[in-house]
């Protein structure tokens, strides 16, 4: 039988077999709650980082009772379990209203966040960019080089979960490869949120968003980057991607929920993904989660074949793909974004064309928009800031529009 006790952080020594860290995954300096200690510096970071209690399993890990276990780190790893496939507390969390979930850490407001996750961006990319060479290189890549990265991007989408998630999807077709991976982090992490999952599958969330896609450094460059459809040989090769990606985070250490995530993300919940064709609750809850918030930027992305979608036309189209997502999940991803997403085009019953500058506090259907052209007289007009929730509002949203069908670009001067 399993012995865990919890004891003193100070009391902690090598041999111990850790089962979790009190406190906040943020806060302490590993990205695994479970592993057996073998360095004497582990012990000292613990402390170091304030951390008053931790876990311990003593049918694994007394160096007084199982010295031969000191240095079996690798035995220590457990697979992922879903354990929250069919939980009622996700159940709950997909038709709870959006503001039951929102973050109690302060948020701020979009325009004082969007400096801030330019910034990230900035980052994100180099850091993306230099762990697909370091694979192209022949070199492995480490779970724990990102936890900086990822403990900013979680610290962005608390404050507010809208900017870095608007400002990622404003990538160039050139930097799709890296932003994309930081765009899906800041995703998995908004909806992990939302679905109230724990700290520790928040964290995986939000990892696992990272890294999902670190396969694509072992494509070849001509088709990764091809202007245009693929062919059938080409798309045979490009959807090797996720078993080398998993096998190279699985090769650098990585949890075995990260590494899920990166090779069935592009799983369907009617079996007809890849690379496994896993069916329903086959899929863990975390694949099904990466699978969803992977296709949204993906879509809503300039691509170097394609134009980005409109992040309402998205969320609609998505919500008509029967069969390739679980509908729950995706109903709490809507909440986390949005049903008219920051830079959704829209028409409004005033007979005018708005971009959505704000989520709405309280109702997914009536956020802050920027109105600045007139279906009428078909001229611009004067840009006006209208909050549709705001009492004596006489004017809603009647549907998204496609920009393109009305000419029109850089519509994110509206809303940056």
């Amino acid at each position: 039988m399993t012995a865990i006790r919890s004891i003193p952080a100070s009391s902690l020594r090598t041999g111990m077999f850790l089962h979790k860290i009190g406190g906040s995954w943020l806060k302490h300096p590993f990205l695994r709650n479970k592993f057996l200690l073998t360095d004497p510096e582990d012990v000292r970071r613990i402390i170091e980082a304030g951390i008053d209690e931790v876990w311990i399993d003593e049918s694994r890990g007394d160096p007084l009772e199982m010295p031969e276990l000191v240095g079996t780190d690798e035995d220590a790893r457990e697979p992922f379990v879903d354990t929250l496939a069919e939980s009622p507390q996700l159940r709950a969390a997909a038709d709870a209203p959006r503001e039951s979930r929102r973050i109690v850490t302060g948020p701020v407001p979009l325009a004082a966040e969007l400096e801030r996750a330019r910034s990230i961006c900035l980052t994100g990319k180099a850091q993306v960019q230099s762990m697909f060479e370091e694979l192209r290189l022949g070199n492995s890549v480490r779970q724990s080089d990102v936890l900086p990265l990822v403990e900013e991007i979680a610290s962005s989408v608390w404050r507010n979960p809208t900017a870095l998630i608007s400002v990622a999807r404003l990538k160039t077709h050139d930097d799709y490869s890296y932003l994309h991976s930081v765009a899906v982090s800041a995703l998995m992490l908004a909806l992990a949120k939302q679905m109230g999952l724990d700290e520790y599958h928040t964290h995986l969330a939000g990892v696992g968003g990272l890294m999902h896609d670190l396969g694509k450094a072992f494509i070849p460059l001509d088709v990764l980057n091809k202007p245009g459809k693929l062919t059938d040989a080409e798309f045979t090769i490009m959807k090797s991607h996720p078993a080398a990606g998993a096998q190279a985070l699985q090769d650098g250490g990585a949890e075995a929920g990260v590494v899920d995530i990166a090779l069935h993300h592009h799983e369907k919940m009617n079996g007809y993904g890849y690379p496994h064709g896993l069916k329903d609750f086959e899929i863990t809850l975390l694949a099904r989660m990466g699978a969803i918030c992977d296709v949204y930027d993906a879509v809503t992305s300039i691509r170097a074949y394609k134009a980005a979608w409109d992040p309402a036309m998205a969320m609609r189209e998505m919500a008509r793909w029967d069969g390739h997502f679980d509908k729950q999940v995706f109903n709490a991803f809507v909440k986390s974004v949005g049903i008219y997403p920051v830079g959704a085009l829209v028409r409004l019953s005033s007979q005018r064309l708005a971009v959505v500058a704000e989520p709405g506090e309280e109702s997914l259907l009536k956020p802050k928009v920027r109105v600045f052209y007139s279906l009428r007289t078909k001229e611009k007009i004067l840009v006006q800031t209208i909050d549709l929730a705001a009492p004596g509002c006489n004017d809603s949203i009647i549907g998204p529009e496609d920009p393109e069908a009305w000419d029109l670009s850089n519509l994110e001067v509206l809303w940056l």
